[in-house]
């Protein structure tokens, strides 16, 4: 259970980083992101209809303008909403503070919109710490999430 009273205030990123809501992307620069992160790309075709589906997505711009950061959010728009995608460069030297800062904005925007869902996140173990000083519970009661990949291995 995620206490949306009382959250921490929104981190500040340092000078030189941005909080872009809603912004166009494109394929390569995301699949980039991917691969920095150790998942595979997916292609202009199926960033299109992930990126449709979802209700809204948050990234970060570093200082050089390069895409560090990035967290897309889905709901029914009743009772669940999920964030998936939690990604953060690990070149960047304030990776930390970009996986905070996109999870402390994105579930300020789901209080805003829907603040009566249940709320999920797909987060990788170094995202752990922000989320759980985001309060949330890793494994409420000893349930453990799971999850399927229904894409083919690549053939070696």
């Amino acid at each position: 259970m995620i206490p949306f009273r009382s959250q921490p205030p929104q981190p500040r990123l340092r000078e030189g980083y941005q909080l872009l809501h809603q912004a166009t992307w494109e394929a390569e620069e995301l699949d980039h992101l991917l691969l920095e992160c150790g998942d595979r790309p997916r292609g202009a075709e199926r960033w299109g209809l992930v990126l449709e589906r979802s209700a809204w997505h948050l990234a970060i711009r570093n200082d050089q303008d390069r895409l560090v950061g990035f967290i897309r959010a889905t709901s029914d728009q009743a009772l669940n909403a999920n964030l998936w995608d939690l990604l953060a460069d690990p070149a960047d030297p304030n990776r930390d503070e970009v996986i905070q800062a996109l999870v402390q904005a994105a579930l300020s925007r789901l209080r805003r919109e829907m603040g009566g869902c249940s709320v999920s996140l797909a987060a990788p173990p170094e995202a752990l710490r922000a989320v759980t000083k985001a309060g949330f519970v890793v494994d409420p009661g000893g349930i453990r999430a799971m999850g399927l990949n229904l894409t083919e291995p690549d053939q070696a």
